[in-house]
């Protein structure tokens, strides 16, 4: 194994969790995410080499990440049109500790994020994974305030819906 091996090796294993957190917000089953990691594993191998430190590699990995996942969901969508749910993710069953009301709540909460649009669903899962609003901008490529005004109007359209 040469030495840029040896470096991406070490990258994919300090950012799996990363990786897989990304694909499972956007995959709708177990074969489906790991297609999902596999492509951007692929994406990341290609673009290794030519990565230049411009930017934080744990954000590259997110915005590779992302892109992958966007482009593949956009790809499902045109051969099916379907709806996800908590146990086709393979997270079905009980969520938490809490009170089948609370349970109730984290699913329905998980459904309109489903709900949302492919860039706006991306904002959100960065913010769920507490990313500074610097760092959600610069993996998806808007400004820090943008997102502020983004994620306001996300909320407001999660309370909408029903």
């Amino acid at each position: 194994m040469d030495a840029l091996e040896q470096e991406f090796t070490q990258m994919v294993k300090k950012y799996k969790s990363t990786i897989y957190t990304v694909c499972m917000m956007f995959g709708e089953n177990g074969g489906e995410v790991d297609d999902m990691v596999q492509e951007t594993l692929i994406n990341l191998w290609k673009g290794f080499a030519k990565f230049e430190g411009r930017s934080d590699m744990k954000t590259w990995v997110w915005r590779v990440a992302m892109n992958t996942c966007i482009s593949q969901d956009r790809k499902q969508k045109k051969r099916k049109d379907s709806t996800s749910s908590l146990d086709a993710l393979g997270i079905g069953g009980k969520l938490s500790d809490d009170s089948p009301a609370d349970d109730h709540q984290i699913k329905m909460l998980h459904d309109r994020i489903q709900q949302l649009g492919v860039f706006d669903r991306a904002i959100v899962l960065l913010w769920l994974e507490n990313l500074s609003y610097d760092e959600i901008g610069d993996i998806v490529g808007i400004s820090p305030k943008n997102v502020s005004v983004r994620l306001v109007r996300i909320r407001e359209q999660l309370k909408k819906m029903k």
